[in-house]
């Protein structure tokens, strides 16, 4: 078996299986149950040997209960407990469930929208545009929303996700059918989630917050699969509108409660872990069920915060281009989250608690989760890439079934940390680096330029390339952003 050549210590413990295949052999730790496996390439690979990654997924393979091999994407970087980019799938009855194999913000994911403009419908009110949507979705940290929810409507929000916003007139029905898991996990508990939590996302519905969160218009500049593109609704030159947010403080808040909850049950079920970091307990514990149903609850606030932003993006499209001027939903997909799901272990098909931490749902062809539009042609993938390069749709396929339980990536993955990124760097000059790629870009926040520049992430193209090497999902359409709202 060939070996890799970083001059780490790696070099003499991952075995290259193929161009995009590197495993960690179960024999490294004595306490591995399974291998670990990276999905990446010869260029990817060589990112992620000296951070803790590769060492995290090792650990996740520790976990009791964990089928299959733990799992790691192209875009893999050092996270909490899990590497970003994680999948583990665990026994229902045997299993832990892992608030680090989900991470703190519960249900990041990425909405996007297809428009009938195209390029040059827009780019004499480019700025108009750009100005009125930074202005019509409240961004920045701990920033408040245009919603003020009490009691009683926060906890329909917990327990209906975006049918709850789409019931209130924001959306309509054909975004639930394009949203995945029609926008709400019917295990929610908003009971579980704590006053803290609750008051933490009480006044922040229909946020973007911070970070790496973005609010981006794209033009479709290249199209690979024309049957796929024309069963999502998109084509060349088409104007897009893409969402990247999440569950905002309420599902950090659930994250932190619950991590600190754990390690009396570890202690009492005789769970050691490597890392503590790896924090879990017994999926059928009274502790795991009340963490599941909480989760379900952060992930169902934010697939409702992800309606709620793109009825104010379609309220911003009328108001500068026509009244006439609808915007179809593509897809909206979560890439933190754990879910129950069928899938074929060791020829059985059975039931499998899925962590995604980091990781996106690729189904083909044929799954009875997807909507009967996207039955013949499979789930729309959606990956975000940077401001100032590229995002792509994919197709999942059956490949991606046989071996990531239908997952891949879920963007290009930092190579830098947000204070290497900050380094040196002015938001002035980001701006006008951005203008010279024909980006226009507006911040509430100087770091939210300067943390997100596109140099901070891997090539894009380098990261989807590996996911189509491997096998795990086609390429459907390139994005390119043009204008982009940012924390």
């Amino acid at each position: 078996m060939a070996k890799l050549r970083t001059n780490t210590k790696w070099d003499n413990i991952v075995e290259v299986v193929d161009n995009n295949r590197y495993r960690i052999p179960r024999g490294y730790r004595h306490d591995m149950r399974v291998d670990a496996m990276i999905f990446s390439s010869p260029e990817l690979i060589k990112h992620v040997v000296g951070d803790l990654s590769l060492e995290q997924a090792s650990n996740v393979a520790t976990l009791p209960g964990i089928l299959g091999q733990a799992l790691a994407m192209p875009d893999m970087h050092q996270g909490y407990g899990f590497p970003i980019g994680g999948v583990a799938a665990m026994d229902p009855d045997e299993g832990v469930v892992s608030p680090g194999g989900v991470g703190f913000d519960i249900n990041c994911g990425v909405r996007l929208m297809a428009s009938p403009l195209k390029l040059n419908d827009i780019q004499s009110r480019m700025d108009e545009l750009v100005t009125g949507l930074f202005k019509a979705v409240p961004t920045g940290a701990g920033k408040d929303g245009r919603l003020r929810l009490d009691a009683s409507a926060l906890d329909a929000v917990l327990r209906d996700g975006a049918k709850w916003a789409v019931k209130e007139g924001y959306g309509t029905k054909d975004d639930i059918d394009c949203t995945e898991d029609g926008g709400c996990l019917p295990y929610a508990i908003p009971d579980k989630i704590s006053d803290r939590a609750k008051k933490r996302g009480a006044s922040q519905l229909g946020t973007l917050g911070s970070g790496n969160h973005f609010l981006e218009v794209d033009v479709v500049d290249k199209v690979f699969d024309q049957e796929a593109a024309a069963a999502f609704g998109l084509f060349e030159g088409q104007i897009c509108f893409m969402v990247h947010c999440g569950s905002r403080g309420l599902g950090h808040q659930v994250c932190t409660d619950f991590v600190s909850t754990m390690a009396p049950v570890m202690k009492r079920s005789g769970i050691i872990v490597p890392d503590r970091e790896l924090a879990c307990c017994p999926i059928n514990s009274p502790e795991g069920q009340a963490y599941l149903g909480a989760m379900a609850a952060a992930a169902n606030f934010a697939f409702a915060n992800r309606q709620c932003i793109m009825q104010w993006v379609r309220d911003v499209v009328k108001k500068v281009f026509s009244r006439d001027v609808e915007l179809s939903q593509v897809y909206d997909v979560a890439h933190n989250m754990a879910k129950f799901e069928n899938h074929t272990i060791d020829g059985v098909d059975k039931p499998v608690l899925v962590h995604r931490k980091g990781a996106t749902r690729a189904f083909p062809a044929g799954r009875p989760e997807l909507a009967q539009k996207f039955q013949s042609i499979g789930q729309p993938v959606i990956i975000p890439g940077d401001m100032g390069r590229a995002s792509y749709v994919l197709v999942g396929t059956e490949q991606a079934l046989k071996e990531s339980f239908g997952s891949v990536c879920h963007g290009a993955g930092r190579l830098m940390s947000r204070t290497q990124a900050r380094k040196g760097r002015d938001s002035r000059d980001v701006i006008a680096d951005l203008a010279k790629r024909g980006v226009i870009a507006k911040a509430s926040s100087r770091e939210g330029l300067t943390e997100e520049v596109p140099e901070a992430y891997k090539p894009i193209d380098d990261v989807v390339k590996a996911v189509k090497d491997a096998g795990l999902a086609r390429p459907v359409v390139r994005l390119r952003p043009v204008g982009v709202v940012k924390g």
